[in-house]
């Protein structure tokens, strides 16, 4: 019976998350824990910092002054519930992330029953993912990203998204810099993508928009429901939508555990048994 429920629950699984391996390479590309256990995080409104903010009159002053009021970093780790909607294929999963800055993105995707259904190891070069449930990997350059996301997606702005910081690429003194109520907007055309960031009073990222309209391409991101996390101010709720040609994915993040520079460990290992994918 023990084991007629366990399968059960497995099929149900399989059923729902529908990860094959494309389906986990999109979940890992548009977003740990630490050895002890944490407290639950404890969600605070962020406060009005106009007044703290003191106008600038230079561009550059301007940048260095949003560079500066992001969020540094040496390693992350997140506990977010997130549903996946996949051309119009919707899923509801939890993805388990850790980060280390600058070098790798490691994720474990669990479904219904908190059984892990897949594993992903991303660094700037490369992208190496495991699925538990048909027992295959994908091991391909970080290229490959690029097929489901876009040309203006790279490494950092990966890392960027899943914490709520502002694309650095942006952050340009060539953009046009608005402020209205306290809000700033920057925008601009980098590389045939036009872009949009809209930043708060704090200058954090509240909302970033990008298209390249030749190579039918749009990405999406909102930031909401700002907490505290360890030290530092992140945004709960992040919003991701892509359309890429005929691939439309939206993903949302809700953050219900979060923690910076704790000590992090990346397992990542392919069974012997697994065979590439197609």
């Amino acid at each position: 019976m023990k084991r007629n429920t366990l399968n059960n629950v497995l099929n149900k699984a399989r059923v729902k998350t529908a990860l094959g391996l494309k389906l986990i390479a999109l979940c890992c590309i548009l977003f740990g824990f630490g050895c002890k256990s944490r407290k639950p995080l404890v969600v605070k409104r962020v406060a009005d910092t106009t007044a703290a903010v003191k106008p600038v009159d230079t561009r550059a002053a301007k940048l260095e002054l949003i560079k500066s009021k992001q969020t540094s970093f040496n390693t992350f780790t997140g506990k977010a519930k997130t549903k996946l909607d996949i051309n119009g294929n919707t899923n509801d999963v939890t993805l388990n992330i850790r980060i280390q800055r600058d070098k790798k993105i490691w994720v474990s995707i669990t479904a219904i029953a908190g059984i892990e259904v897949a594993r992903a190891m991303i660094t700037p070069d490369s992208l190496l993912l495991i699925n538990k449930l048909q027992s295959l990997y994908l091991r391909k350059p970080f290229s490959y990203v690029n097929k489901y996301a876009g040309e203006q997606v790279n490494y950092r702005t990966l890392e960027s998204l899943l914490i709520g910081n502002a694309i650095p690429e942006l952050l340009t003194e060539n953009a046009e810099f608005k402020t209205d109520s306290g809000n700033t907007t920057i925008s601009g055309n980098l590389s045939e993508v036009l872009y949009k960031l809209m930043l708060g009073p704090d200058m954090k990222a509240t909302q970033t928009n990008l298209s390249n309209q030749n190579a039918r391409q749009t990405l999406q991101v909102t930031n909401s429901a700002f907490i505290q996390a360890t030290n530092k101010i992140m945004p709960s709720q992040i919003d991701i939508a892509s359309v890429v040609k005929d691939k439309k994915i939206q993903v949302n993040l809700h953050y219900t555990k979060a923690d910076y520079d704790l000590p992090v460990e990346f397992p990542f290992s392919i069974p012997s048994r697994y065979q590439p994918a197609d």
